[in-house]
Order: C-alpha cells, then structure tokens, then sequence
C-alpha cells in the first residue's frame, strides 16, 4: 500500500507547499494525496503531477499519510523525491 512506499522511501516531502515546489522543480518520483483533503489544497498538485507525467497515487486519510511520514500532524499530500 501507499502508506508503506511513503515509509520506505529515502527522501520525501510533507505537505502541499513542499510537494508544490518540488514538482515545479521536476524532482519528483511520485505523488501520494489523501482523498480526504480539501480539494482546493490538492487541485493544483494533481494538476502539475498531470502535466508533468507524475504518477499521483489517493490514500483514503491525512492522518494516516501524517502518520506514514513519522510526523503528529495531517498531511494532505507527499512526495516522493528521485
């Protein structure tokens, strides 16, 4: 499951403004959104992840994607650094 590659992964980066600006860097491997983050927060990143030929992958919580990352707080997007 997703919540395992966000585990795994050497390098990433929590929340939407470090996974906006690591798109626009071309620096990502992969996008993981929670679906159940408020959709204007995610709009741009999936926008971005689309032009770009990101695969964006949804988990279902922003806790549990918080939790993935080893932080105590939400997470409505991370990414995956190459």
């Amino acid at each position: 499951m997703s919540y395992e590659k966000v585990k795994q992964a050497r390098k990433i980066k929590i929340g939407t403004k470090q996974t906006l600006k690591a798109l626009k860097s071309g620096s990502v491997h992969e996008v993981i959104v929670a679906s159940d983050a408020d959709k204007k927060l995610i709009l741009e990143i999936v926008k971005i992840a689309n032009e770009t030929n990101v695969p964006t992958v949804y988990v279902d919580s922003m806790e549990k994607l918080g939790k993935a990352c080893g932080i105590d707080v939400r997470a409505a997007a991370v990414a995956i650094m190459k």
